[in-house]
């Protein structure tokens, strides 16, 4: 049996809408293994499909397919750490999870580029896949179906304080509500502050980050799913955020800070955050993931 690591993503990064994503020190564990027939579980308690309709299983069977091949069945024991519908990439960890465990079954055929190219295939966008599978602060385009992505490391100081609350949010809902069209300004705004986001995570230009995360693609007309976002923006700021920003599509809320700074920032957010009456949200101080996706013997 094989054990496939794979990493949290957040994507977009307050102005990166669709084309800039992060690996992040959170994981989840799928053991898997060719078997004859389906058999599904998990470690620790999460409800998960136990069919087909499995992502792992199912984005196995894809790849499998691409390789022309026949899966004679899985079995896969999970272990969801990356919580779901938190904009924190689950959906991917799990795509990323049943691809990376069939091709190492197939003797490895297809290559990261490959690999890349069929996650984003299946995901719809490579903003998350893409981080997921090469680790570090990516940055993807889709020019004919192909995925062009340059992967970087992040400044080792920079820390990123997940903030996440008791509720989902559906990618699909949190999409729904985009306009089909911007203002000129409004891209130029954004394709500006997302350069600068990748320079300075990648540099550590801290003062950078407050301008670089602004955003008028996404994150305002996503607000309304997020009860007190801002009060929880204004509060990070309050304890020290370089930026902050909506987490993928949300509900998760992330703040950068920098390794000395992190310790008071966990410290005491959810104590101020309870003093305001917003109960029930988690704190993760979590650094980038320069790996990405790795198969283990276990």
């Amino acid at each position: 049996m094989i054990r496939v690591q794979v990493p949290a993503t957040s994507a977009n990064l307050g102005s990166g809408f669709d084309s800039l994503g992060i690996a992040l020190t959170m994981y989840n564990q799928i053991w898997m293994e060719e078997y004859d027939g389906i058999e599904i579980s998990s470690r620790d308690g999460v409800c998960v499909p136990k069919d087909e309709n499995n992502l792992i299983y199912w984005s196995a069977k894809r790849l499998y397919e691409e390789c022309g091949k026949k899966l004679p069945g899985l079995r896969i024991e999970q272990q969801n750490d990356i919580p779901m519908a938190r904009g924190l990439g689950s959906s991917s960890a799990c795509i990323v999870g049943g691809l990376v465990g069939a091709n190492r079954f197939l003797g490895n055929p297809l290559s990261m580029q490959d690999l890349v190219n069929l996650a984003c295939n299946i995901e719809g966008h490579p903003d998350n896949t893409t981080p997921a599978l090469c680790g570090g602060l990516v940055t993807s385009a889709m020019e004919a179906g192909r995925v062009h992505s340059v992967s970087v490391p992040v400044a080792t100081a920079i820390r990123f304080a997940v903030l996440i609350p008791p509720f989902e949010l559906k990618t699909e809902v949190a999409r729904g509500v985009l306009p089909q069209e911007y203002r000129r300004e409004d891209a130029v705004y954004n394709l500006s502050r997302s350069a600068l986001m990748t320079a300075a995570l990648f540099s550590g230009s801290l003062e950078n980050l407050r301008v670089a995360v602004q955003d008028r693609l996404h994150q305002p007309y996503r607000a309304k799913f997020i009860p007190d976002m801002d009060s929880v923006f204004r509060l990070s700021y309050e304890l020290g955020s370089y930026g902050t920003y909506i987490s993928g599509a949300g509900p998760s809320i992330i703040s950068i800070v920098d390794d000395v700074g992190a310790r008071d920032f966990e410290r005491y957010a959810l104590n101020h955050l309870e003093e305001k009456e917003i109960r029930g949200w988690k704190l993760e101080i979590l650094q980038a993931d320069s790996h990405g996706a790795a198969v283990y013997i276990d």
